[in-house]
């Protein structure tokens, strides 16, 4: 899942940028969560309480804080966020350096411009990936790939949007090597939660129809975990 958020204190560009933002991840097949602020002052009144973020669309002139300003101020403490800066003026591109932003666009935004951008930011970042041993062999298996993994007595499965896979480990490591996108909803069971079309008491359904055990014990925090890594917070 992809957090993006967009700061800038004209709706109408707000709007804008959003639906681009959006349009871009259903034709890039991104999971994509967008939060829109209109000041920087309301953004850093929320920032304390983001698990994460990974993209700033941030306009440099606002009323009160400007995003320059906003920028340092982020810079300070994190060197991973992507921004991008949003301006009708060239004139504050040399400071963009200062806080290594990853790019700048004019107003008004071009559509394929910002795709570009997008697609730059995310070619940059190191995609999750899931190391497997079989026999003799090591693959690379993407997160985003693995449906869910079965243990069993000597070894576990892991079914991927390709195939089967077995290898001799321990659920609970594997559980530790993944990320947020998936849990552990059973002893025997992982989930990935981008796979999942809905959870009911004792069962989650997988978009395949498969059907797979949900302890009662797990019930509360799978559900959590689910509706955040599906909204993105």
């Amino acid at each position: 899942m992809i957090h993006m958020a967009i700061c800038d204190d004209e709706k109408v560009e707000t709007d804008y940028l959003t639906n681009l933002a959006y349009t871009w991840a259903a034709t890039s097949d991104f999971d994509i969560y967008v939060t829109t602020f209109d000041s920087a002052e309301s953004f850093l009144f929320a920032y304390e309480d983001m698990p994460r973020l990974d993209i700033l669309l941030l306009d440099i002139q606002m009323g009160g804080m400007d995003g320059m300003s906003l920028a340092r101020h982020l810079r300070i403490n994190n060197d991973h966020l992507h921004i991008i800066f949003i301006t009708g003026y060239q004139d504050f591109m040399a400071e963009g350096y200062d806080v290594a932003a990853l790019h700048y666009l004019m107003k008004p935004v071009d559509q394929q411009r910002l795709f570009s951008v997008l697609d730059k930011a995310q070619l940059s970042k190191p995609k999750p990936e899931l190391l497997v041993q079989t026999t003799g062999t090591t693959i690379k298996v993407a997160h985003k790939d693995i449906i869910y993994i079965e243990a069993f007595a000597h070894y576990v499965q892991i079914t991927t949007t390709t195939g089967i896979l077995q290898t001799r480990a321990n659920i609970s490591d594997i559980t530790q090597a993944l990320g947020e996108s998936f849990a552990r909803c059973h002893r025997s069971y992982i989930v990935g939660l981008r796979h999942v079309r809905h959870i009911t008491k004792t069962d989650i359904v997988l978009d395949s129809g498969v059907t797979i055990p949900l302890s009662r014990r797990l019930h509360k925090d799978v559900s959590q975990v689910f509706v955040k890594f599906h909204k993105g917070v």
